[in-house]
């Protein structure tokens, strides 16, 4: 039977150890020791690769939350008479999100083209799994530019006079 260790004996714990076994208590370590300056004391290796991993994570959020806007502006071009008030939602949504997260992060503006190319694909996913229609039903490229998809202003194919209700 294993007994847990206290918290006092997993702050104890070697670096490597608690950085394998309670990453949470891992980080409030290497936090004190950055405000003590305590620098020798550090997980330098690991520390590496947590920083490294924070930032791909900014990467993946801006390609998940491309993709979910390029299958919902799929969805509204391709399947207008399901057209709802929860798609156009979605589409706000995804748009703020994204400029939040770019203002938040302008370094990730150089990434963006690779970023919508990355997502497309799982836009397609999204429309095909919520629409039943057929993937060769989506063009292959990317339809879109990178101004339209930001823009709030834009929604692909024509606007009826219901849509313009959806739209208030």
């Amino acid at each position: 039977m294993s007994i847990k260790p206290s918290e006092e004996e997993t702050m104890n714990l070697p670096l490597v150890n608690l950085y394998e076994t309670d990453f949470y208590a891992w980080t409030q370590r290497q936090a004190e020791f950055l405000r003590q300056h305590q620098l020798d004391c550090l997980d330098i290796e690991n520390l590496i690769e947590e920083i490294d991993s924070l930032g791909k994570q900014q990467q993946q959020e801006l390609v998940n939350r491309l993709g979910v806007l390029l299958g919902h502006l799929l969805k509204w071009e391709y399947q207008p008479s399901k057209r709802s008030r929860s798609w156009v939602a979605t589409i706000r949504e995804q748009r703020r999100k994204i400029a939040k997260l770019l203002q938040k992060n302008p370094s990730l503006k150089p990434y963006l083209e690779e970023a919508i190319q990355e997502a497309y694909p799982d836009g397609i996913d999204l429309a095909v799994r919520e629409t039943l229609m057929e993937y060769q039903t989506f063009p292959s490229e990317v339809p879109y530019t990178w101004q339209q998809i930001e823009n709030p202003d834009f929604l692909p194919g024509f606007l009826s006079d219901s849509d313009e209700d959806l739209l208030k």
